[in-house]
C-alpha cells in the first residue's frame, strides 16, 4: 500500500489521502528522495545503479523510478530535507476519516503558496484600483476648476 502510494506521489506531484496514510508514505517519500539525491551526488557510477536498484524495491514504475532521478532529485538538491507536505483537508463525509494531500514541496502545487499568492495579486489590485479613482478624483476636480472661471465671465 505504502509502495503503491509513494509511487503515486511521485508520478502525480500531490496526492488526496488520509491523514494516517499520508504521515507514513510521507517517511517513505523522504528515504527515497533522498537516497537518489546521494546517488546523483555521488560520482561513483554503481552506487548510483546500486541505488536505483533499491529505489525500484519501493517504486514498481520504471518511469517514474527515472523521472525521480533525473527530475526531482536534482531539483531537491539543494533542500537538506522536508521534500514532502502534509497539508490537513478536514474530515471525509462518508466515513468521518481525517483526510490530507500530501504533495512534494518544490512544485509548488499546494494550496498554502497559492493561496498567498492570491492575496497578493487581491492587495495589488486594490492598490490599482485605488490609484485609478485617485486619478479620477483629480481629474474631475481639474474640470472644476477650468469650469469655474467660464460660469464667473458669463455671469459678468
Amino acid at each position: 500500500m505504502l509502495s503503491n502510494l509513494s509511487t503515486s506521489v511521485l508520478r502525480h506531484k500531490k496526492v488526496t489521502t488520509t491523514l494516517a496514510k499520508a504521515k507514513e508514505a510521507r517517511m517513505v517519500v523522504e528515504k527515497i528522495i533522498t537516497r537518489a539525491k546521494k546517488a546523483n551526488v555521488n560520482e561513483n557510477k554503481a552506487a548510483g545503479v546500486h541505488a536505483r536498484r533499491m529505489v525500484a524495491r519501493v517504486i514498481n514504475d520504471r518511469s517514474v523510478v527515472k523521472e525521480l532521478f533525473n527530475e526531482i532529485a536534482p531539483k531537491m538538491a539543494e533542500r537538506a530535507g522536508g521534500y514532502t507536505r502534509v497539508i490537513k483537508l478536514g474530515q471525509r463525509h462518508g466515513d468521518a476519516a481525517e483526510v490530507a494531500i500530501l504533495e512534494l514541496v518544490d512544485y509548488n502545487t499546494g494550496q498554502a503558496p497559492s493561496a498567498k499568492k492570491a492575496k497578493t495579486e487581491k492587495k495589488e489590485t486594490k492598490a490599482a484600483k485605488k490609484e485609478v479613482a485617485k486619478k479620477v478624483e483629480e481629474a474631475k476636480v481639474e474640470e472644476v476648476k477650468t469650469e469655474e472661471p467660464k460660469a464667473e465671465e458669463a455671469a459678468a
